[in-house]
C-alpha cells in the first residue's frame, strides 16, 4: 500500500487504485453544479424548486461561476492553497447556510428550494469545518 500526502496528511491508497480526498469530492460538487448552472440555469433553478426568471437567471450563472472557479482553483492548487482555498470555500458555504437558515425561518421562499439548498451548502460546511478543525488540532 503507498499513501500520497493531502493538505490534512497521507491519504492511504492501495497501490494502482486512486483514494479521492472528501475536499477533493466537494470541488468536483462544485464543479459539476456550476457548470450545470451556468449552462442551464433555467433546469438548475427548477431541480432545486425555484421558480426560472431571467433574474434568477442571472443569479444562478453568478452562483455558478463561483462554484466553477472555487472547484476548479481548490483542485489545481498545491498543498498551501488548497489550505487557504478550503478556509475560503468554508467561509462561503457557511454564508450560503446560514442564509438559506434566515429564509427557513422567515418562510419567505419555496420551501422545497430552501430545503434542498441548505442542505447542500450546510453539507458542504460540515464537512469543510470538521477538515479545518482536524486541521488545527494536529498543528503544534
Amino acid at each position: 500500500m503507498t499513501s500520497r500526502v493531502m493538505a490534512d496528511g497521507p491519504v492511504p491508497q492501495e497501490h494502482g487504485a486512486m483514494s479521492t480526498d472528501s475536499l477533493e469530492v466537494l470541488a468536483w460538487g462544485r464543479i459539476g453544479l456550476g457548470a450545470a448552472s451556468l449552462v442551464s440555469p433555467a433546469a438548475t433553478s427548477r431541480a432545486f424548486g425555484v421558480a426560472h426568471s431571467p433574474e434568477v437567471g442571472y443569479l444562478t450563472r453568478i452562483y455558478g461561476g463561483r462554484a466553477l472557479a472555487l472547484g476548479t482553483a481548490y483542485l489545481l492548487a498545491g498543498p498551501a492553497e488548497r489550505d487557504r482555498l478550503q478556509l475560503l470555500s468554508l467561509g462561503v458555504d457557511v454564508s450560503d447556510t446560514v442564509t438559506g437558515l434566515g429564509h427557513l425561518v422567515r418562510r419567505d421562499s419555496s420551501l422545497r428550494g430552501m430545503v434542498m439548498v441548505t442542505v447542500l451548502t450546510g453539507s458542504y460546511a460540515a464537512v469543510g469545518a470538521v477538515r479545518a478543525l482536524r486541521r488545527h488540532a494536529r498543528q503544534p
